[in-house]
């Protein structure tokens, strides 16, 4: 069964994210992979290489992985496509959780956008002219020409290439690079030159408005990262990875007087600054976001989308009564969203006040029955309350849906376990200890799980699957599909 779900800002357990594991590790994959040949780069190549970057750092969990916030930008990236002239790939538009302001193609039709730039841009317009222009870049095969004047290199090696040069590599890994000898490494600069800047710029101009886009847009979101560099006191990666802006602004705006004169739509899609919240709200920084929040409802108290994010934070920071001010004054101003209802739902149970949590839960599951996460703590909420038995429901609810999640895991284990259902709360203990990464003790459960099933049971094979994929991948979680 396919589900919708969004996961909870208030879920979310994401450290902080380090690139230089994710460097090191493309960097020695690149000793033991073939050469590919001297000479033309072809499409097949480009996809190995775009897969072989996309899995290394999905690997090494640098890709953001929340339904709502991803759907948003391919909705809106593959508009972008419909309107250019692709080539035969299968186009992904991922999220990086990185806060730096970067957006980066690899071959291969993989588009990037780190979290930093997704919350910077000030319109849907703004966010579609970046995707367009990095659409521009694979269309054009921007990389592929400068590797097909390089000389002979395997495909590790250009991905360890391409995290050096949209990633960066910090100081402690120059070493690293310079001791794989590679011959002519460092004088190969996948960075994108300025004809190609400019090349990508016109194809992703032409793609913007045809699309139905303000051509202007593009233009406005380059000098906002000029503004953003003059006030943070830093380069922004974007201007590293995209070199020529003060060119790119001149030709943008000679293109937007001449050719472009009609204004286009600056959302189409809709709904950005509500994806924009989510995102911040997935960060750790909860002083940040607060200030963050606190200066755009000085700017206007009765902005739905801030509330939201203000309670939420103030539930972050263990300030109740705050959060509750901003849900409320939130719910009314829009007593139908989902949002709301759903994370208004968890702070009451988070508050002690189950009964309340029930409701508000239970309004949202009425647009939207798949919700994972007002399912999870709908079955929290009346486990609170004594109704065990709605609560084990719900939970088979959610199995059916087939979700793996710490968070979900680790409830039905303790509910199961709390009613006397041992089988089952050994069995979800093992599923929960898998996804932390911790092997025996997930073994420990699952060979618990055993003794309370018949040895030729479905269930005794379902567990002798588990057993043996930890045992084959050392407890190591395979990457998301």
């Amino acid at each position: 069964m396919h589900m919708k779900y969004f996961f909870s800002p208030l879920l979310m357990k994401q450290p902080a994210l380090s690139l230089r594991p994710l460097l090191l590790t493309i960097l020695i994959l690149s000793l033991s992979c073939p050469n590919i040949a001297h000479g033309a780069f072809t499409l097949e190549d480009e996809k190995r290489l775009g897969k072989e970057f996309y899995d290394n750092i999905e690997k090494h969990q640098a890709i953001l992985h929340d339904q709502r916030v991803t759907t948003y930008v391919a909705t809106v990236g593959n508009k972008i496509l419909a309107n250019s002239q692709p080539l035969p790939y299968s186009y992904r538009f991922s999220v990086i959780k990185s806060q730096a302001v970067n957006a980066f193609a690899t071959p291969g039709g993989y588009v990037y956008i780190n979290q930093g730039l997704l919350t910077l841009v000030e319109s849907e317009s703004e966010l579609a002219g970046v995707l367009a222009h990095e659409i521009a870049h694979i269309n054009a095969r921007h990389i592929a020409d400068s590797i097909e004047k390089s000389k002979k290199i395997n495909i590790a090696t250009l991905a360890a290439i391409l995290a050096g040069a949209f990633l960066g590599v910090g100081a402690d890994l120059g070493a690293a690079i310079a001791a794989f000898s590679l011959g002519g490494m460092q004088s190969m600069n996948l960075k994108y030159s300025r004809e190609h800047e400019e090349e990508a710029d016109r194809l992703g101009l032409a793609y913007l408005v045809s699309t139905g886009y303000d051509g202007k847009s593009m233009l406005d979101f380059l000098k906002i990262m000029r503004r953003y560099e003059y006030y943070s006191n830093t380069i922004p990666s974007y201007f590293l990875t995209h070199p020529g802006t003060d060119e790119r602004i001149r030709y943008l705006d000679a293109e937007i007087q001449t050719t472009y004169t009609r204004r286009g739509e600056v959302s189409i899609v809709g709904n950005l600054k509500r994806i924009q919240t989510l995102v911040i709200l997935q960060s750790r920084d909860y002083p940040g976001n607060l200030k963050h929040f606190q200066n755009n409802l000085k700017k206007n108290p009765n902005d739905v989308d801030d509330l939201l994010g203000m309670a939420v934070t103030c539930e972050k920071l263990g300030q109740t009564s705050e959060a509750f001010q901003s849900f409320h004054k939130a719910y009314i101003l829009s007593p139908n969203d989902q949002d709301i209802l759903r994370e208004m739902g968890i702070a009451y149970y988070h508050a002690g006040k189950a009964k309340e949590a029930i409701g508000y839960l239970n309004e949202t599951l009425k647009q939207d029955p798949d919700n994972v996460i007002s399912l999870l703590y709908l079955a929290r909420s009346y486990e609170a309350v004594g109704n065990t038995g709605q609560a084990i429901a719900i939970f088979k609810e959610i199995e059916r849906k087939t979700i793996a999640s710490e968070d979900v895991y680790y409830t039905m284990a303790m509910i199961y376990g709390k009613t006397n259902h041992p089988y089952e709360s050994h069995y979800y203990f093992g599923k929960y200890f898998k996804l932390k990464l911790k092997r025996d003790s997930a073994l420990f459960h699952f060979q618990a799980a055993m003794k309370y099933v018949s040895p030729n049971s479905p269930e005794a094979g379902e567990i002798q699957k588990e057993i043996l994929s930890l045992k084959k991948n050392n407890g190591l979680r395979p990457p998301p599909k």
